[in-house]
């Protein structure tokens, strides 16, 4: 079993910065792939970024790409993603994601532990 918990989120201005963290508990979480999705209200989850179990292959949505960087400390067990230069339209509830057949995609169908996540709301 995977167990995941957000935190980081809150309330910023347009062009400010957040971090959040999730830390993650389990035997099998070193080797997963995360990923970090968001869910606006009224919309559907969308992908926003993932990183292979190493470190090695990171992928971002070209919506957030240049702005948000992911990483993770396998040794704490803690995945981040650093978001600069929030829009209004990042405004969501973000959620992290365990694949631990490490299959490194987008769709959030690939991801099977989650979350309970942390709402981000980023004010114009």
């Amino acid at each position: 079993q995977v167990q995941l918990v957000e935190s980081g989120g809150g309330l910023v201005q347009a062009g400010g910065s957040l971090r959040l963290s999730c830390a993650a508990s389990g035997r099998t979480v070193s080797g997963s792939t995360m990923g970090w999705f968001r869910q606006a209200p009224g919309k559907e989850r969308e992908f926003v970024a993932a990183i292979s179990w190493s470190g090695g292959a990171i992928s971002y949505a070209d919506s957030v790409k240049g702005r948000c960087t992911i990483s993770r400390d396998n040794a704490k067990k803690t995945v981040y993603l650093q978001m600069n230069s929030l829009k209004p339209e990042d405004t969501a509830v973000y959620y992290c994601a365990a694949d631990t057949l490490q299959r490194m995609r987008t769709s959030r169908h690939f991801y099977n532990y989650w979350g309970q996540g942390t709402q981000v709301t980023v004010s114009s």
